[in-house]
């Protein structure tokens, strides 16, 4: 059920045959995956398996080489396509905040708004307070980034992202940089979001969120999609050799092979 704050129209994802290549190093190949209207899709897999290169390439933060990717009625791979309108309907949460951090809270989550999205200032200010209220940051307004904790800059930068009224939310290892003591509370908002029915698609090393809100796990190694299903099934009994040694290991540290 969507909560009443929540005005969320769920587009879907569509990818094709990504491929994309730095150099001589192919580090998607040929990658096929779709994210239906509404659903919570969970990336995991080991550094340098090509989980964050894909979730770049959907908004172009990075141009692939081959494929095609379907964003809403967007093709994202268009070369005529209008990448900011494109943009405004999709929002991504980065590892490191990325906040601008000589302006304010408010300014942060204003800004796009009225630069690209070509709101007003006391309507791109409503949002943003009703995002930063979300969040649990509505008395933050004035403040700036570096008078923030890690946990309360992702939270800004989560509602930075929802002010812009995306319809997908990309968020790439959003806790990696955290403290342990604040990752419940960017969890908690990301729980809710997807409650609220946001299209998600999550690059996470946090196995007990993807198992409790996805939909479906990817395992991603090598550039391959590996194995993917049900989040409690892939977690909780892989079948592939590759995921089963994965998991193992990022469940249980303490493993070693003899």
């Amino acid at each position: 059920m969507t909560s009443a704050n929540a005005t969320i129209k769920a587009e879907g994802v569509a990818i094709t045959q990504l491929r994309k290549s730095y150099g001589s190093n192919e580090v998607l190949k040929g990658i096929d995956l779709d994210v239906k209207p509404g659903e919570v899709v969970c990336l995991i897999g080991p550094s340098g398996s090509g989980k964050s290169t894909l979730l770049r390439c959907v908004n172009l933060l990075e141009k692939p080489n081959a494929g095609k990717i379907m964003v809403g009625g967007f093709e994202a791979t268009d070369p005529e396509v209008n990448l900011d309108k494109m943009r405004e309907s999709v929002g991504m949460v980065f590892q490191q905040f990325n906040l601008f951090p000589h302006l304010t809270v408010m300014q942060n989550c204003t800004v796009a708004q009225i630069k690209v999205a070509k709101r007003g200032k006391a309507e791109a200010e409503k949002i943003a307070q009703e995002n930063l209220d979300r969040v649990g940051l509505g008395d933050f307004g004035s403040r700036y980034p570096d008078q923030l904790s890690g946990g309360q800059q992702q939270r800004v930068a989560i509602a930075r992202a929802l002010s812009m009224k995306p319809t997908l939310m990309l968020f790439d290892e959003p806790t990696s940089a955290l403290d342990p003591e604040t990752v419940g509370d960017v969890l908690a908002i990301m729980k809710k979001l997807a409650a609220d029915g946001m299209t998600m698609l999550v690059v996470t090393h946090e196995m007990a969120f993807a198992k409790e809100v996805a939909d479906r796990v990817v395992f991603m190694d090598g550039g391959v999609v590996v194995e993917e299903g049900v989040a409690a099934e892939v977690i909780g009994n892989p079948q592939q050799p590759r995921t089963q040694d994965f998991l193992r290991r990022v469940l249980d540290p303490t493993h070693v092979d003899i």
